[in-house]
């Protein structure tokens, strides 16, 4: 437990600050060595942050003390020197996981009641550009391209999926049809219209599915694109003879259920960024990254969504768009082989885009973020 020689140093710094209602003691003895008898709140925790002056318990007295405690009376009567106050300093009582210091995460609820954790920076009325991450990850993959896109004005959306990031870690619904209506749930909320949406991997499937099914006969889309994305179909099949063969998605399933977080650091490590080519150059913060998205999601999430990422048929949803689409690839993609996913995409899309990328991985948006950047922009933008 930090001691509350550290609280008292961390508080006059102006660092944020969490204590548990377990410590509520030691919170109180750090106020009187500041010098003020503050009682004990049962509370389950405080908070410090940096964000805002006024606490959000503020009485209409001004303090978020109690008005009958013996701090508050010292303070009436010797005025606020009592208790020393720092301008960017508040305390903040919460009775939820959805309060980080002072700002509280933003959600989005669907019609199951799953709470879908999203992100929305940028002008309210520049056109926004929503990105829908791939699988075991959650919208923090984006943040290249989110930055990049909030410094060229527009409104940047990201949401993480139902089981993935800080999403509800439902049991259910951990399929394309959920996806679609889930970041069908976030558009409706923030009322998104003419808006582009792009999405990798499986967030590809799931920007097929939300445009064909809800954004194009709802008017909110104005572009999408696919990156690496997983339609038409990852399986092998008769009628899709070039698929990758149902036992290499069994292996996933075994070997998530055996060794999830080891799983996921051969993914990072290996194939997905192509980190296992001879010569490449390895970025262990890439990796880890990777791994600290996948690790914060459901297990059972991620085990499930595997057939919905291969399984999926997605060759109606591709047909039925008709915006501008871009699907963009590159051909050493070892997860999903660009010659069954973005060339078949360019030939079932009514108004789509094709763009390869010799030698770019799988998660290109990553390690090629600025040559994927400046051709997003200028297909936006065209």
């Amino acid at each position: 437990m930090t001691s509350a020689a550290e609280l008292k140093r961390l508080i006059g710094q102006r660092k944020a600050i969490t204590v548990p209602g377990t410590a509520n003691a030691l919170f109180a003895r750090v106020i009187q060595d500041l010098g003020c008898p503050f009682p004990v709140l049962d509370t389950p925790q405080i908070q410090f942050s940096r964000s805002s002056m006024k606490p959000n318990n503020e009485s209409d007295s001004g303090s978020a003390i109690p008005t009958d405690s013996p701090c508050h009376r010292r303070r009436s009567r010797r005025g606020a020197a009592a208790l020393p106050h720092h301008r960017n300093r508040s305390i903040q009582v919460s009775h939820s996981t959805q309060e980080q210091g002072a700002e509280t995460m933003t959600f989005a609820t669907t019609k199951d009641g799953t709470q879908i954790f999203y992100k929305d920076w940028g002008p309210k009325s520049a056109q926004p550009i929503v990105f829908h991450h791939g699988w075991p990850l959650s919208s923090d993959d984006w943040d290249a391209q989110m930055l990049f896109f909030l410094a060229q004005g527009y409104r940047v959306v990201a949401h993480d999926r139902r089981g993935h990031g800080r999403s509800s870690q439902v049991s259910d619904g951990h399929d394309m049809d959920h996806y679609a209506a889930d970041a069908l749930a976030v558009a409706e909320h923030l009322n998104l219209k003419n808006a582009v949406h792009i999405g990798h991997s499986t967030g590809g499937g799931e920007v097929a599915r939300y445009v064909a099914k809800y954004g194009q006969p709802q008017g909110r889309v104005a572009k999408a694109v696919l990156v690496s994305a997983v339609p038409p179909l990852m399986l092998k099949t008769e009628r899709n003879p070039d698929g990758t063969p149902i036992e290499v998605f069994d292996g996933f399933r075994e070997a998530l259920a055996a060794n999830r977080s080891q799983f996921f650091l051969d993914v990072a490590s290996g194939p997905f960024y192509g980190f296992n080519r001879s010569g490449a150059k390895v970025s262990q913060g890439i990796v880890q990254n990777w791994w600290r998205q996948g690790m914060m999601g459901s297990a059972k999430a991620h085990y499930e969504g595997i057939k919905a990422f291969s399984e999926t048929d997605q060759t109606e949803d591709l047909k039925a768009i008709a915006v501008p689409t871009l699907a963009m690839q590159g051909d050493d993609d070892q997860v999903v082989p660009y010659k069954d996913a973005s060339l078949l995409q360019a030939k079932l899309l009514k108004n789509g885009t094709l763009k390869v990328y010799p030698g770019f991985p799988h998660g290109m948006c990553t390690t090629n973020a600025d040559v994927i950047n400046a051709d997003l922009l200028a297909f936006i933008r065209s």
